[in-house]
């Protein structure tokens, strides 16, 4: 019986799909005749001068061309819709499995979208540094597409300018009087959450301290941000992360201290505690644990300046 039913739907489609084709044919050719008759008439013409000399260009013809097109491509998809719509409707396809899994799909996009995280434990050279590898591993990103940028997370607020800066010589917004901590943020799938958390956790040592504990204070807690925070939806998985390293997870506050002898760290909600990007000469710079990370990755910073995945944040800064 389903499947009677199945091959009734797919040959009305047909059905209708053939209509529709024929009666797209003769709006086409209308509307093509249309646009013969309007460049005939009310053309003016314009000179634009280029780099490469003078060229004419018949403006009105193709403002009267374009307006045409719109107009018959919004008539051509209203009637297709509504063709479609109404057959889908007679087959019984708007209430069948089939609908049903297109549902789902949409759901699947939807879970996909990039979210706004960070991460952060001590100094954040040596943290974007491993959250860049992430990025080209588990995401395959190029560098023209790496999101990992150094910044500032978990206080509760900016300047009166919005700004969050660095501590420098001219007191200007200092990140740890307001309370933040120094964090890598990036745009990630909100389904690779959990994998991303993985890589935080084995940014720790075997006893859950981070690798520099000889910076001290709340600037280099552990902490990382989620939009909603714990209510995420993917919560459980960076839950999950952090028991299997023997950590715990804090409800951040804003403005925390220290987590350093703890073995835990702090969740904020990106909505409430958001980023705030770090000055430029902070980013893809060179660890004082590490051996140096190279020119290549240094010169990212100019990159991503120049096609602006990097800001001007308003701070004592290079640029």
């Amino acid at each position: 019986m389903k499947s009677n039913q199945m091959m009734q739907s797919t040959f009305l489609l047909i059905q209708l799909t053939t209509m529709a084709a024929g009666f797209m044919n003769n709006i086409n050719s209308v509307v093509t005749h249309s646009h013969s008759h309007g460049r005939m008439k009310g053309a003016t013409t314009s000179k634009i001068t280029t780099s490469t000399g003078t060229s004419t260009t018949n403006i009105a013809a193709a403002a009267n061309d374009n307006e045409g097109e719109v107009l018959a491509e919004s008539n051509r998809r209203s009637f297709m819709k509504d063709l479609v719509m109404g057959g889908l409707v007679a087959s019984g396809f708007m209430n069948s499995p089939l609908q049903a899994n297109a549902d789902a799909n949409v759901n699947v996009v939807e879970e996909n979208e990039l979210v706004d995280v960070y991460f952060g434990v001590g100094c954040y050279w040596h943290i974007q540094h491993e959250f860049v590898a992430a990025e080209k591993t588990l995401l395959r990103r190029l560098d023209k597409d790496l999101t990992s940028r150094t910044g500032y997370a978990g206080g509760k607020g900016a300047d009166k300018e919005g700004r969050v800066c660095y501590h420098n010589f001219s007191q200007i917004a200092d990140y740890g009087k307001l309370g933040h901590g120094e964090v890598v943020g990036m745009k990630i799938p909100q389904t690779s959450i959990g994998d991303f958390a993985q890589e935080y956790f084995a940014l720790f040592t075997a006893k859950g301290e981070r690798v520099d504990p000889m910076d001290r204070g709340g600037e280099y807690r552990s902490l990382l941000g989620l939009p909603g925070g714990m209510d995420n939806a993917s919560y459980p998985a960076v839950e999950a992360a952090a028991t299997a390293k023997g950590m715990k997870l804090v409800l951040g506050k804003g403005n925390d201290p220290d987590t350093l002898g703890t073995k835990s760290v702090f969740v904020y909600d990106t909505l409430k505690f958001p980023f705030y990007q770090a000055e430029v000469y902070h980013q893809f710079h060179n660890d004082f644990q590490s051996p140096a990370y190279g020119k290549k990755y240094n010169d990212l910073a100019n990159e991503a300046f120049l096609d602006n995945r990097l800001k001007v944040t308003g701070c004592p800064d290079r640029v």
